[in-house]
This record gives structure tokens, sequence and C-alpha cells, in this order.
């Protein structure tokens, strides 16, 4: 029997969603897609916010900083509480106090007030993320995972595209706080759903007792596992090569596009359609194509866009089209390849699928940070240099992949526990 296929039988894991797949994408999709939503849908609203607490740009931006930092180490202690209380307590504790810390952000009177809510929304918000990804795996083996794990980056890898569309629709109609108001509401609407209906896919038999001396060695072993973290980066860095332009938005499609606000939707238009192919065809071909394969080729179609992305602003400068279709492409090669990666750098310690995925989920947040603290402000106000570093984070991204399959084969076969 292989390692991943321990614990209960898949027709048994399979039978706790009686339901369609798209059903239970969607719903893992919304925990997961919390995170990065409230990153971007506020940040239409730093004027507004700036003149009402009041506050200054450095402290608006460090009201994202200190949201990532809680979030990415947070991310260490959900998946392994995951692990020894069960899948529901840690996404329902999650969304309730999500909501209610976007409350208190709607209501803060004074930037000090912002940043100890924001604080709290980032220490919450990973929840979904970590369980989300270990769920799917209690319930399903591999192929049947790949598909689900597709379908939930068809829906996750919209939210960064809409966010800041639906933040902008609501501050200039109902002010900033509406944001929070709305970030409240739809958190506390994903949790009742959740309570009614996400089953608990970890049985007693197979939870680890909770010891922070033993998590810590456990994330110490994992980060001295060459193979894990090679996938990790694989997994994580690329998705940057298109978020890049994401938090670059206003500069990128205003200053260097000359476009309106008001056609900025089609940017986000070519994004999501290309999350949407990419995410369908890894589905699609989940069984059909090996997982090495289909990772495989998703990297050829991001190499094959960043590069002309490159070549065309070298020769020809920015322009509508030529800047906006290889991003598309890009994206669309990226949500091919991400769900059959990810899986593998959970398979790598199949016992504790929990822990792997905070310890994944923690890299991959700090590498946002880092993105878009030091990256996006650096290059936001060039086409070649956000080409030039979306080309940077893929090459990145596939040494890694490369280190991973040098090290166990081109197939990237499951790891012991």
């Amino acid at each position: 029997m292989n390692a991943s296929d321990t614990g209960p039988a898949p027709a048994a894991r399979m039978a706790a969603w009686p339901g369609p797949l798209w059903t239970l994408a969607l719903l893992l999709a919304a925990l997961g897609s919390l995170g990065p939503f409230a990153v971007d849908t506020y940040l239409p609203a730093f004027d507004g916010m700036a003149r009402d607490l009041p506050a200054t740009p450095v402290q608006l931006q460090q009201t994202l900083s200190v949201y990532l930092l809680g979030f990415a180490v947070m991310n260490l202690f959900h998946g392994a509480l995951s692990d020894s209380l069960g899948r529901r307590p840690l996404v329902l504790g999650g969304t309730a106090v999500f909501s209610l810390a976007s409350v208190g952000c709607a209501l803060a009177p004074n930037i000090e007030t912002l940043l100890v809510f924001r604080g709290l929304q980032g220490l919450s918000a990973g929840a979904g993320m970590v369980v989300s990804r270990a769920i799917v795996r209690d319930l399903f083996p591999p192929i049947p995972a790949q598909r689900v794990m597709s379908q939930i980056t068809l829906f996750f890898g919209l939210a960064p595209a809409i966010a800041p569309l639906v933040g902008g629709l609501l501050y200039s109609q109902w002010g900033w706080a509406s944001v929070f108001w709305f970030l409240a509401a739809i958190t506390a609407m994903i949790g009742l759903v959740n309570w009614r209906w996400l089953p608990e896919t970890l049985p007693p038999a197979q939870r680890h007792p909770l010891s922070v001396g033993s998590l810590m060695r456990g994330y110490g072993e994992l980060l001295r596992r060459p193979t894990f973290m090679a996938l990790v980066v694989a997994s994580g860095v690329p998705f940057n090569g298109f978020f890049l332009y994401v938090l670059s938005a206003p500069a990128f499609l205003g200053d260097l596009l000359g476009l309106a606000p008001t056609q900025y939707f089609l940017f986000f238009l070519v994004t999501i359609a290309g999350i949407m192919g990419g995410a369908a065809l890894s589905g699609r071909q989940a069984g059909r194509w090996t997982p090495a394969r289909q990772v495989r080729i998703g990297f050829a179609i991001m190499a094959a866009a960043a590069t002309v992305n490159l070549a065309l602003h070298l020769s020809f400068g920015a322009h509508p089209v030529r800047s906006m279709l290889p991003v598309g492409v890009f994206s669309f090669g990226w949500s091919l390849m991400a769900p059959a990666v990810t899986l593998m750098a959970l398979d790598q310690v199949p016992s504790r699928r929990g822990t792997a995925s905070s310890l994944q989920s923690c890299i991959g947040s700090l590498g946002n940070a880092l993105v878009a603290g030091v990256i996006a402000p650096w290059v936001m106000h060039s086409a070649i240099g956000l080409a030039a570093a979306s080309l940077t984070l893929l090459v990145v991204g596939a040494l890694g992949w490369w280190v991973a399959q040098r090290r166990v084969g081109s197939g990237v076969p499951e790891a012991g526990p």
C-alpha cells in the first residue's frame, strides 16, 4: 500500500462528502481565499482611511505588514492544531475570530486600534487555507484529490484578481469601513455553511497530541527535507510571477498602460480567464497525465509566457494587448501545475499533512509579503522591471522543481511518514 493511502479506504473517505466535487471545492476555496482576499480588498480605500483615522502612508502600510506577519506566524500552528483537535474546530474557530476581527476593523476609531484588529485578522485568516488542503487528502486518494485541488485552484485564483475591484466598489459607494463590514458578513456566512455541511475528516484515532516542542522539532525535520522544501518553492514562488502584476495594478495599468480605472477590469478578465482555463485543464487531465508531466507542461507554458513578455517589452515597450496577454498565459500555466505540485509536497509527510500544509502556507505567505513589500514597489513603475521580476520568480520556482526531480526521480513519488 502507498504511504499516502493510509487511513480509511478511498470509498469510505469519499463517502464523507456525497455531493458533487465542485461543491466541496467551492466550500474549501472560500475558506482558503479569505487570507489573500483580505489583503487586497481594502487597498483601494487607503486614501479614505488616511483622512478619517487619520494615518500616514507608513502607518497604513503597517496595517498590511502586521496582517501578513500574523498570517505567516500562525500558519505554523493551524495545521498542527488541526492534526490534534480535528479539522472542523479549526475551521469554525478561525472563521468566527476573523469575522469578529473584521467588525473591530470597521469600528476602529484610530490607526492603533486598526493595527490590533488587522493583526487578529492575520492570526485567524490562515486556518481555512491550511486546513482545506489537508481535508482534500483526508477525503480522497491522489487522482480525485488532484481534481478537487484543481477546482479549488480555479476558485482560489480568482480572489487576488477580483478583490481590488470589490474593495474599490464598496469604498466608492459606502466608505472604507464598508470593506471590513463586507469581510465580516461574508466570513460569518462561510462559517455558518461550514458548520452545517463540512464533515470532520480526521478520525480521533489518527490525531496526534499537541506538543510545542514536538511541533518545532517536526518543522525542523521538514525544513531539513530537501525534497519537501524544493516542492514548496516550486508550488509557491511562481504564483508571484503574476500576483506581482496584481499588486502593481494601479501603476502598471494606469501609469504604464494609460488605462482609466474603469478599464482595469480588462486585465483582471485576462488573468481570471487564464486561471480558470488552467485549473479546468488540470482537473480534466488528472489520471490521464502523470502529475509530474502536468507540472512540467505548466512550467513550460509559464517559461514561454515570461520570456515572450520580457522580449516584447525590451523590443517594443508597454502596450495594453502585448503587456496583458502574456500575464494571462502565465496564470494559465500556474493554475495547470499548482494542484499537482501542492499535493506532492503534502504527500511527502502523509501522516502529518496538516503540519506540512502549515509550513507550506507559512513559507508561501512570507514570500508573498516579500513580493508585496519589497519587489513590487521596486519594479512597479517599469514594464521591463515587472517582466524581468516575473521571469526571475519563475526561474526560482523552476529550480525548486528541478531539485525535487533530481532527488527522487522524474515522477516525484510520495514519501513515507
